[in-house]
C-alpha cells in the first residue's frame, strides 16, 4: 500500500497547538493559514511528480527482501517469570504456538529500563548516549527547573498586539528531544512502507514512508502529560494536593447543587490570543434523575450519566476566538449522586477528528483512524493511573479503561495488517505497563498496598491481562500470511515496588546535599529547597543522581573533571549494596557512573550516576519530583505496586517469534537491525545492536 493511494478525509485547517508546559497557542495570523493553503497548493500540483517518483523507487524497494513483512506487536512490560508461569500452565495458546515455531528467549533492555529509554532504543538500535532519552523528566542545569525530557515546545517566536489580542505570525516550535533515526525512517530510505502505531516517543511524529500514530509524550488540551478533574460536593473525600506524590496531575473542582441541579464548567486550556491569557471554559449542568442517573447538558449535548460507567468519548469545543476553536475529546464517570456527588472526568484530550496540533504521520492519518474507528484516545499516557493512585477512581473502573483503549489499538492495528501488504506493521499496546504497575499488590501477598481478602477478580487481574493479551496475539497472527515475519516483545520486564528509596534524603545524610535554612521536611517539590551553594549532588527523576558541577550547573560547586569524576566514583561505592536495616535487605544492585553506561554524542546529557535497585525498591516518589524526605527508606502504600525502574540485568522482556533466530543474548538495541535484515535494507552506522539473523559464521559456531 502506499500512501498516494489512500484517501482521508481531513475536514477544515486546524490552527492551533498545544504542548506540555506551553499551554495552547492559536495560529490564527493570515500569514499562517496563507502558508498552509499555498503548501497544500504545491503539494497538489507536484503530487503527479511524487507519485512517478516513488513508483520508480518502489520497484527496487525490497528487492533484497528476505519476507515480505515483518510484523512487530509490542506488549510494553510482560514480565518473563510470569510469562513462564502462563505459558506452563496452558493459559496463552497464542505466544505457545510461536515458541514452537520459532523461539522465546529473553530480551535484554536499557539502562535505565525504563519505557521511554528502552523504546528509544528499540527505535534507533541504540544506547541511549546515542539518541538522548534518559528519563521521562529531566532538568535544565541552568537553572535547575525540571522539564519533560521527551520533547521542547516553544511558543511563537513572532507575535503582533491588537489592543486586547496577541496575533502569533509564526508557528511554535514542537522538537523531539530523541536523537539518531528509527529504523523505520532508514525503511523509507530505500522505499519500504512502515506503519507505526502508539510506539513511545514519537512525539512529534516523524516523516518518512508510511503512517505513524504518536504516543508517550502527546500532551492533553491543558499542556500537561494528563490531568484529570474531579467534581465533588463539599465535605466529599477527595485528594490532598499536599499529600500526592506521583504520576500525573490532579484537579478538585468543588460543586455545589442550586435549584435541582449542579452547575460547573470543563476546564479548558489558556487562551493566548489574548493579553491577560485567560484560562477557556466549558460550562455544564447535570440535573439528577432520581434512581442514581444523571442527565449532563454540555456544548449543546445532552448527555445520559450512568452510575459507576464510562461515557463513551464526548466533544467538546473550546472557542478562543472568531473563527478560532480547540477540540478536544474526554469521558466521564459518575461515581456517586448521594450522599455527596461525585463525578470524574479524563483529562480532555485532543479530538483526533480534528487535531490542534500534529499527532501522526501524515497529519490526516489520525483523522482517517477517527473516521474509520470512532473517538479515540490520543494523550501519551492515556489510562489513568494518577486517579487510581489519588484513591479517586477504582480498581475495576482502572481496568475497564485500560481495556477500552486496548481494543481501540487493536482495532488500529488490525486495520494496518489488513492495508500494507508489504514492508513493516508495528503497535505498541500498553495495558500490560499500566495493569502491572496498579495491580501487582494483588499477587505480592507482602506488599504494603495490597488491602486484606482482596476480591477474586482482583487477584486474577493479572493473569487476565496475560491472556488477554494472548488473544490479541491471536487475532493478529490470524490475520497474517504464512511468510510474514513476527516479533512479540517486551521492552522490559516487571517487579514489586514495596520500598522507596529517597535519594536525595541519603545526599543529605552524607553531606552530599544540603537544604535552605529553615527548610521543612518533605521539602518543597522540584529542587525547590536546596541550597546550591552548598550542595555537591541531587537527584530528580526515576534514574539517578546528577553532580551540582561549575560550568553546567547554574549554581555548580563541584569542579568539572578529575573532583566531579572523584564525586562520582565515592558515591557509587557508598551506594552499591546500600543495605535497608529495617527490612534486613540490599536495596541498590548497583550504581553506575553515567561513562560506563552509555557512550554517544548525548551522554553527557545523562544523570551523572544511574541507580540500578534490586527487586522491590525504587526511587521514592518524594525524591522523583526533586524533594527531600525525612527518611532514605519508606514503605510505598500507593496503588501503584509494581515497577521496573530497577538494575537492567534484573527485569529482561520478552521475545516470541516464529523465526529461527541467534537469539540467545539478544537485547532490545538488536530488534531494529533485525528487522532491516529482514526486509532487505543495510543496517546505518549508528546502530550498535547486531542481527539476530544466522549468518554463516553464527551457524557455523
Amino acid at each position: 500500500m502506499m500512501l498516494d493511494s489512500m484517501v482521508f478525509d481531513i475536514g477544515p485547517i486546524t490552527l492551533s497547538y498545544v504542548g506540555p508546559g506551553a499551554g495552547v497557542a492559536l495560529i490564527g495570523s493570515f500569514l499562517v493559514v496563507a502558508g498552509a493553503i499555498f503548501s497544500a497548493f504545491i503539494g497538489l500540483l507536484t503530487w503527479p511528480i511524487r507519485r512517478i517518483i516513488r513508483s520508480i523507487r518502489g520497484r527496487h524497494a525490497m528487492a533484497h527482501a528476505k519476507v515480505p513483512r515483518v510484523v512487530i506487536i509490542g506488549l510494553d512490560g510482560l514480565e518473563p517469570t510470569l510469562t513462564d508461569q502462563f505459558l506452563e500452565q496452558g493459559l496463552l495458546p497464542n505466544l505457545a504456538a510461536l515458541r514452537e515455531r520459532g523461539g522465546y528467549p529473553r530480551l535484554g533492555t536499557t539502562c535505565p529500563p525504563i519505557s521511554p529509554v528502552a523504546w528509544s532504543s528499540f527505535s534507533t538500535g541504540a544506547n541511549p548516549g546515542k539518541h538522548n532519552i534518559f528519563d521521562f523528566l529531566g532538568r535544565n542545569p541552568v537553572n535547575y527547573d525540571p522539564q519533560i525530557a521527551t520533547v521542547r515546545i516553544r511558543e511563537p517566536r513572532r507575535k503582533m498586539k491588537l489592543g486586547t489580542w496577541v496575533i502569533p505570525l509564526s508557528k511554535p516550535s514542537i522538537t523531539a528531544e530523541r536523537r539518531s533515526r528509527p529504523f523505520w525512517s532508514v525503511l523509507s530510505d530505500a522505499g519500504v512502507f512502515s506503519a507505526v502505531l502508539r510506539v513511545p516517543i514519537t512525539f512529534p511524529p516523524d516523516r518518512f514512508n508510511g503512517v505513524q500514530l504518536a504516543a508517550m509524550s502527546v500532551p492533553d488540551l491543558l499542556g500537561s502529560q494528563g490531568t484529570y478533574t474531579l467534581y465533588a460536593e463539599p465535605g466529599s473525600d477527595v485528594p490532598d494536593e499536599d499529600q500526592v506524590e506521583g504520576e500525573g496531575d490532579r484537579q478538585c473542582i468543588e460543586i455545589t447543587q442550586n435549584n435541582g441541579r449542579y452547575v460547573s464548567y470543563l476546564r479548558g486550556p489558556i487562551n493566548s490570543l489574548r493579553a491577560e491569557q485567560p484560562e477557556l471554559r466549558l460550562p455544564f449542568t447535570v440535573t439528577p434523575s432520581g434512581d442514581g442517573s444523571a442527565v449532563m447538558r454540555l456544548d449543546g449535548q445532552k448527555i445520559k450519566l450512568q452510575p459507576m460507567k464510562f461515557t463513551d468519548w464526548i466533544n467538546v469545543t473550546f472557542k478562543a476566538a472568531p473563527g478560532v476553536k480547540v477540540r478536544g475529546i474526554c469521558r466521564l464517570y459518575l461515581k456517586q449522586i448521594a450522599p455527596r456527588f461525585e463525578l470524574y472526568c479524563t483529562a480532555i484530550q485532543i479530538d483526533p477528528n480534528k487535531p490542534v496540533m500534529p499527532i501522526s504521520h501524515p497529519k490526516v492519518y489520525a483523522t482517517y483512524l477517527a473516521k474509520l474507528l470512532g473517538p479515540y484516545a490520543t494523550l501519551g499516557l492515556a489510562e489513568d493511573t494518577s486517579s487510581l493512585s489519588d484513591g479517586v477512581m477504582d480498581d475495576q473502573s482502572f481496568l475497564q479503561q485500560s481495556y477500552d483503549i486496548h481494543e481501540e489499538r487493536e482495532r488500529m492495528m488490525l486495520d494496518a495488517v489488513l492495508r500494507v501488504p508489504r514492508g513493516m506493521i508495528t503497535c505498541v499496546f500498553d495495558a500490560p505497563d499500566r495493569i502491572q504497575h496498579m495491580m501487582w499488590r494483588y499477587i505480592d501477598e507482602s506488599h504494603p498496598a495490597r488491602p486484606p481478602d482482596p476480591p477474586a477478580e482482583l487477584t486474577d487481574a493479572m493473569r487476565h491481562m496475560y491472556q488477554r493479551m494472548d488473544e490479541t496475539v491471536g487475532r493478529i497472527v490470524a490475520e497474517l500470511r504464512e511468510n510474514d515475519a513476527v516479533i512479540v516483545m517486551s521492552d522490559h520486564g516487571f517487579k514489586p515496588f514495596r520500598r522507596g528509596v529517597d535519594l536525595n534524603a541519603w545526599l543529605r545524610e552524607n553531606g552530599y546535599l544540603t537544604l535552605k535554612e529553615g527548610a521543612e521536611l518533605p521539602s518543597g517539590r522540584y529542587l525547590a529547597d536546596i541550597d546550591w551553594s552548598r550542595t555537591k549532588a541531587y537527584a530528580i527523576g526515576l534514574t539517578g543522581i546528577y553532580v551540582n558541577q561549575t560550568d553546567r550547573e547554574g549554581q555548580g560547586i563541584v569542579a568539572e573533571g578529575d573532583e566531579t569524576q572523584a564525586l562520582i566514583d565515592e558515591m557509587a561505592a557508598k551506594l552499591t549494596g546500600l543495605r535497608d536495616d529495617d527490612k534486613d535487605a540490599v536495596a541498590v544492585h548497583e550504581a553506575i557512573p553515567r561513562a560506563r553506561a552509555y557512550h554517544g554524542p548525548y551522554a553527557e546529557n545523562a544523570p551523572d550516576l544511574i541507580i540500578g535497585y534490586r527487586e522491590g525498591y525504587r526511587v521514592s516518589w518524594a525524591a522523583a519530583t526533586g524533594r527531600c524526605g525525612e527518611t532514605v527508606f519508606t514503605d510505598n502504600t500507593k496503588a501503584w505496586s509494581g515497577d521496573h525502574c530497577i538494575h537492567p540485568d534484573l527485569v529482561p522482556g520478552v521475545l516470541f517469534t516464529n523465526l529461527n533466530l541467534n537469539a540467545e543474548t539478544a537485547n532490545i538495541i538488536d530488534v531494529a537491525p533485525t528487522v532491516l535484515e529482514l526486509l532487505g535494507v543495510t543496517p546505518p552506522g549508528h546502530i550498535d545492536g547486531k542481527s539476530l539473523l544466522w549468518t554463516e559464521e553464527t551457524s557455523s559456531n
